[in-house]
């Protein structure tokens, strides 16, 4: 039976680990447990630069920084952490006006019953990127572990 690919391993573990620290960073910032912390996006760390960091720095770690894959590995990695501190932020702010320009539309149609408005059942989801601190969070979790499995790998 074949072994799984550490360096995926290594990646996939990152993000659940990042994943469970939310809970704990929403304890601190927050005051209250919330288990359902686990599941959501944005919030600290980020687990998409725990991830992409863990990878390259496993790969670092056993390739070398001059390798093609460490090269590789750095790209996507900065443009995941881009995209998740930047556009996806970004998003999560438009949706937050979205939203709140759609309760003060409800608020206006109750005054005018001519003016037709249909409240939809869901708000937009606004917490889908990171701050720069979170992804930086993510990100320095993320390098630990990734050396830290290449290290125990090569023992």
């Amino acid at each position: 039976m074949q072994k799984m690919n550490r360096g995926i391993l290594t990646a996939v573990s990152s993000i659940a680990i990042a994943q469970g620290l939310k809970i704990l960073t929403h304890k601190v910032l927050k005051g209250e447990w919330d288990v359902k912390q686990v599941a959501t996006t944005g919030g600290m760390p980020s687990s998409h630069s725990a991830g992409v960091a863990a990878l390259t720095s496993y790969i670092a770690s056993n390739k070398g920084s001059r390798h093609t894959e460490t090269a590789l590995a750095t790209i996507f990695g900065v443009i995941v952490m881009y995209d998740a501190q930047g556009v996806r932020r970004h998003t999560g702010e438009i949706a937050a006006l979205v939203n709140d320009l759609e309760d003060n539309l409800a608020t206006i149609s109750g005054d005018y019953p001519s003016m037709e408005f249909v409240e939809r059942e869901k708000e937009l989801k606004e917490l889908l990127g990171h701050q720069p601190v979170e992804v930086l969070g993510g990100a320095i979790l993320g390098g630990a572990l990734g050396f830290l499995s290449a290290k125990y790998e090569n023992k």
